[in-house]
């Protein structure tokens, strides 16, 4: 079993909803989604070509995909959370765009956001004890002939490349595609996901994402809001998991520990 940190939005935000139909699958229910109906893109071109960021789910990394420390184990990591994330102070990200990264299309700030940053880096360091120590063959997977200099040394030091420096803020909406599909692409993505995007992204709380077998697809575990208990809103959210009960009615879900929700089946 792997674990990551990230962050989503709410299981009730539009955003949510509309990234799990875009991707085909709710990162929260693990279900299937129905892929959008657009002019010019065939549903089978839009399922290939998000069948990666489908696998991993709506989310911006926080800490990559890690094995747990053989040492430790899922309590003290949930426990490490909620300690970690009482501390820290939930902020906005301005303003979010579709945009290029690389050779894939997602979501990503108009302008990189340094509580953001900052935030990632502070976790990355908070929670490396939780990792177990990369192996020869996942050292290289990450093909380290690529990697500059500061990234090989975050993927020896840290066990990923593209953190504190390195760290780019983004939702991924497509794997890697070419110049001519990336194109056709544009225009779909632009009418789903701009109206979404007019309002601050908030950054309310961190996600603990579970991976449940090599390969399986990822899924939320946890939300874990940032700030103190006693300074959060008492929302139905917040209500239930003050009085250590779970979000979704599921009599085989083990009761949640405060200040975090529990979200899914290990």
């Amino acid at each position: 079993m792997r674990y990551a940190i990230c962050f989503t939005p709410p299981m009730g935000d539009p955003l949510s909803a509309a990234a799990a139909s875009w991707l085909g699958r709710s990162v929260y229910s693990g279900e299937a989604a129905e892929l959008p109906s657009i002019a010019g893109l065939a549903v089978s071109e839009i399922a290939f070509h998000t069948a990666v960021p489908r696998r991993f789910g709506f989310h911006a990394t926080v800490m990559a995909p890690f094995d747990l420390n053989p040492d430790l184990d899922e309590a003290q990591l949930l426990k490490a959370m909620m300690l970690f994330t009482s501390g820290e102070t939930p902020f906005e990200i301005e303003r979010l765009e579709v945009a290029r990264i690389g050779q894939c299309w997602g979501l990503m700030p108009q302008i990189p956001s340094q509580p953001m940053h900052l935030l990632a880096a502070r976790v990355v360091q908070a929670f490396d004890r939780f990792r177990a120590p990369l192996g020869e063959d996942e050292i290289e997977r990450a093909d380290p002939d690529r990697l500059t200099a500061p990234q090989f040394t975050n993927l020896h030091r840290w066990g990923d490349p593209f953190v504190m420096d390195e760290y780019r803020f983004h939702l991924a909406l497509t794997g890697p595609v070419n110049a001519d599909v990336s194109r056709r692409m544009e225009g779909p993505l632009r009418e789903v996901f701009e109206p979404l995007l007019t309002a601050p992204l908030a950054i309310r709380s961190l996600a603990l994402f579970v991976e449940h077998e090599p390969g399986a697809p990822m899924r939320v575990h946890s939300q874990h809001p940032l700030g103190r208990i006693s300074a959060r809103p008492r929302s139905d959210w917040a209500r239930r998991s003050l009085e250590g009960r779970p979000v979704q009615a599921d009599a085989t879900l083990p009761p949640a520990p405060a200040a975090a929700f529990l979200l899914s089946r290990p």
